[in-house]
């Protein structure tokens, strides 16, 4: 790994201290979260590109840690340990290093680089705060010189929503979520929902054969099996996750299947993709094949395409898509991406962010706290600068 030369280093300075000015004429507080950083909550919460890619390592106690694979989780521990009031509107901006190692033998990918953001926690305006948070970020790139760049928008609150128009079981709707960002994934699970794809004998089907047949209850029939040794724990759960586990398993068995009509209508929204103007009528069109779930998520998505007009921003140059959710699992709703033609005609992405409701909650908070920010790789536009030369 090669270092930053004092002339890049100097360049990557200037940059970020460009982009937080913008931040913090806009009432952020600028904060330097620490860099050895607690390793489960970003294994757990932060999704696969990111998990897999993490510095982990143990303190003499036994403590996971990390060093910190981006910037917007150490920011939410900062203000829970410091803020006098968690719950009061606040916002935060910061540059500093993040660490990630190579995906792969010979990857270039460079292993710690600069990342600028800004958060805003705790804001009542959900739709105007999301639109004030786009226009920080372009208003930031404008600030470090940055052009020819295209933004798609995406929202998973609606998808979310969507799911919740469809009579089906929870833990469906669960794993519809969870394999949203893995197209064949999701494709696969709803296909055996509807039943195209018939459910194949997995590892536990005979187990699950048993059960049916048992006349103990589940939890009793989990611990027959381990005294047995017919059956081994699963590092981290519990008798009674395990047993809930296999009754939710079996209870797919006898669970009609998913509708035509409905796998057709959650088709129907994944394929919408158009200008940002556009997907307001295409989604209200959606909407009255639904029941009342999916319109609020519409309204709030209306609100907020205003609210991105509002700000001088001109959305006919926005893609919306529905497809579109960025790889953080943590992210709840709007979810953005800026992305730079380079010169030899690949695309890089330089920023992006999104809505992030249930994280602070996740990591401590006694309750649910609003929370938007963004994240711009500082690093990037050096190099893309250091090319175009």
């Amino acid at each position: 790994m090669t270092g930053k030369s004092s002339i890049e280093r100097c360049a990557t300075d200037a940059l970020n201290a460009s982009m937080t000015k913008v931040f913090e004429a806009a009432g952020a507080e600028y904060i330097e979260p620490d860099i050895i950083q607690p390793a489960d909550v970003f294994l757990e919460r932060s999704g696969e590109h990111i998990r897999s890619r993490t510095y982990v390592f143990a303190d003499p106690s036994g403590a996971q840690l990390c060093l910190r694979p981006d910037l917007t989780v150490p920011a939410c521990r900062y203000h829970l340990e410091q803020a006098g009031d968690v719950m009061a509107a606040t916002r935060y901006c910061y540059a500093g290093k993040a660490f990630r190692h190579s995906k792969t033998a010979g990857d270039s990918s460079p292993r710690e680089f600069d990342q600028v953001g800004l958060e805003l926690f705790g804001g009542s305006a959900v739709a105007s705060d999301d639109a004030e948070t786009l226009a920080l970020t372009l208003a930031a790139l404008e600030a470090a010189n940055v052009s020819g760049y295209s933004i798609q928008l995406g929202d998973l609150g609606l998808f979310t929503a969507l799911l919740a128009s469809i009579d089906m079981p929870e833990r469906w709707r669960t794993s519809l979520k969870r394999q949203f960002r893995r197209p064949r994934a999701f494709r696969d699970l709803l296909n055996r929902l509807t039943g195209k794809t018939a459910k194949a004998r997995t590892s536990i089907s005979d187990l699950l054969d048993e059960m049916a047949a048992s006349s103990a209850d589940a939890v009793s029939f989990v611990e027959q099996k381990l005294e047995a040794g017919d059956l081994e724990m699963i590092a981290g759960r519990s008798i009674e996750q395990v047993a809930g586990r296999l009754s939710e398993k079996l209870d797919d068995r006898s669970e009609p299947a998913l509708s035509e009509q409905h796998a057709q209508l959650i088709d129907d929204y994944l394929s919408v993709r158009c200008p940002l103007p556009l997907a307001v009528a295409k989604l209200r069109q959606l909407g009255a094949k639904t029941n009342s779930a999916f319109v609020p998520a519409v309204d709030l998505f209306e609100a907020r395409v205003e609210a991105i007009q509002k700000a001088g921003l001109e959305t006919a140059d926005m893609e919306f898509a529905a497809v579109f959710g960025r790889s953080l699992e943590y992210y709840t709703g709007f979810v953005f991406q800026i992305d730079r033609l380079l010169a030899d005609g690949a695309s890089q992405t330089i920023a992006g962010g999104g809505r992030y409701d249930t994280m602070l909650k996740d990591i401590g908070a006694d309750t649910m706290i609003p929370a938007v920010g963004c994240a711009i790789y500082a690093s990037r536009l050096v190099s893309a600068s250091k090319a175009a030369a």
